[in-house]
């Protein structure tokens, strides 16, 4: 069964262009890996974006937890959907652990597509991986895309939404409200000079938050 293309619609502002191309190093790369490493058998796969990329410390924070880092570069939900198969499912996961949403929202992608990009991505676990869990994180709040915050958290609530209409197989966790301080905005020292992206601080309230979600 052939599963539905998710198509960007063009509403007032265009959403950047997606390039798959781009990302074929990358993916070259975890395949170099996996020939001079042998990945996990039934890994817990984590995939997705920089904030997922950038989790050096993933194997040292989840000791005891067969994880594997399949984050790429400032990937979008479609990169992660496009290569689904080459970064999830080749691996035969015990769980998936998924970080989308927050460069699609920059680059200009509305709420719905978010959305209409996460069941997709749903479908295929369905699919090719039924009974195999995944978990999805909430977009996070950051310094440098605060503006943007109030339709990420739209994303989160639609996606919420779904799973808990639909928690078979699906779990939601939103370090939100643990990454912004007592004035409501994000706390600074969670986020290294981009603004963007995290310290060491604010990977520590990840996988406090995340460890009991995690499959043995």
């Amino acid at each position: 069964m052939l599963l539905p293309v998710v198509v960007w619609a063009q509403g007032p502002r265009r959403a950047e262009p997606l390039n798959f191309g781009q990302w074929v190093g990358e993916i070259k790369a975890f395949t170099q890996q996996d020939s001079l490493q042998k990945p996990p058998v039934a890994p817990i796969v984590f995939t997705g974006s920089s904030s997922v990329r950038k989790w050096e410390t993933l194997q040292q924070d989840f000791a005891g937890y067969p994880v594997l880092n399949r984050g790429f570069g400032g990937s979008r939900f479609p990169d992660a959907n496009h290569y689904f198969d080459q970064l999830v499912l080749k691996y035969k996961p015990k769980q998936v652990i998924l970080y989308e949403g927050d460069n699609d929202i920059n680059a200009g992608n509305t709420v719905n597509e978010v959305y209409q990009a996460f069941l997709a991505f749903k479908s295929r676990m369905r699919r090719d991986l039924p009974g195999v869990e995944l978990v999805y994180l909430a977009i996070k709040p950051s310094p440098s895309r605060w503006k943007l915050y109030p339709q990420m958290q739209q994303a989160n609530a639609k996606i919420k939404a779904y799973i808990d209409r639909h928690p078979q197989h699906l779990r939601y966790v939103d370090f939100g409200p643990a990454m912004l301080g007592k004035n409501g905005r994000p706390r600074p020292e969670l986020y290294v000079s981009d603004s963007l992206h995290m310290t060491p601080a604010g990977y520590a309230i990840w996988t406090k938050q995340l460890q009991p979600y995690l499959k043995k």
